[in-house]
């Protein structure tokens, strides 16, 4: 694996690192169920960087959580791992997907990723490594987003944050969804009803929230989930690359992240969280989004 030296802060009521092991082989071992990682890159961005920093900013949030779940009535009681940040090449995307993409392979089935970005561009990479380990041709990925990032490239570009479903698309899963959109070019439309991407902008989630949680309820496939926090509207979560208004409120962001209970989910990122500074409220939705998904395990 290819991690910093350094140990970050670690998300809050995560378990002993020393006591996390990867099954190389067959024989019995501690299987953590989920691990956290970070990757704090941000070569892509054309806007407001700062993802870089969202891995450390998100987990130092997470200390103002509580473990006991009031609206679910239960405790936090998942195991998962900080596994602490990936070692990326700032401003190469190509060294940093492919150190990405090496980690995943690594940890192979032994633990289900959770990985804090970040800029968009790591989803790609992400699901590239699982496609290594697992056959992702019949998994959905559910994506939640301001914008639809179906461009086929960008200002010359073909892997940046504005390209990532595109990318996450060629790699040939059974379906995307998407989740909270409202801004794209009209060939980014044409591209997703033409190839069958089921999209639902945030309007309709605010008119209809009902619908798309049946349609997240009713997924068979295993799941990816990928959450660009700017699905928020930027009153709760300013600190992103593009913000985008009439987003979605944290509360329907969570009654979609509960639609996932009792899903296979094989891998979540929440990425594009662009803040520097202790108490922001974008790193407190983003530390909030994998909290709740902990929640339900």
């Amino acid at each position: 694996m290819l991690f910093y030296t350094e140990t970050p802060l670690k998300f809050a009521f995560s378990h002993d690192l020393l006591e996390f092991k990867i099954d190389s082989s067959k024989s019995e071992t501690i299987k953590p169920k989920f691990g956290i990682l970070g990757v704090p890159f941000d070569g892509t961005s054309t806007y407001k960087p700062g993802a870089r920093f969202g891995p450390n900013m998100v987990r130092e949030a997470s200390y103002n959580l509580e473990r006991y779940n009031l609206l679910l009535k239960k405790n936090l009681d998942a195991t998962f791992y900080d596994l602490g940040n990936l070692e990326v090449v700032h401003g190469n995307f190509n060294k940093t997907s492919k150190h990405l993409e090496s980690t995943i392979e690594e940890i192979k089935n032994d633990v289900i990723p959770i990985t804090i970005g970040g800029e968009h561009t790591i989803t790609y990479s992400l699901i590239k490594g699982l496609n290594k380990v697992r056959d992702i041709h019949d998994a959905t990925i559910i994506h939640f987003d301001a914008h639809m990032d179906l461009r086929d490239e960008y200002m010359g570009e073909k892997y940046s944050h504005a390209t990532v479903m595109r990318r996450v698309w060629d790699l040939n899963p059974k379906n995307i969804v998407q989740i909270g959109v409202r801004s794209c070019l009209e060939d980014e439309a044409i591209f997703a009803r033409d190839d069958g991407i089921k999209y639902y902008t945030s309007n309709e989630v605010k008119s209809n929230i009902i619908e798309i949680e049946k349609v997240i309820s009713n997924l068979k496939s295993p799941i990816y989930v990928t959450v660009d926090i700017d699905v928020l509207d930027p009153a709760y979560a300013p600190s992103v690359a593009t913000p985008a208004p009439y987003g979605l409120d944290p509360r329907e962001l969570q009654r979609l992240i509960y639609s996932l209970q009792g899903k296979e989910i094989i891998g979540l990122d929440i990425v594009e969280v662009s803040s520097s500074s202790i108490g922001d409220i974008t790193s407190i939705n983003g530390a909030q989004v994998i909290y709740d998904f902990l929640s339900m395990q």
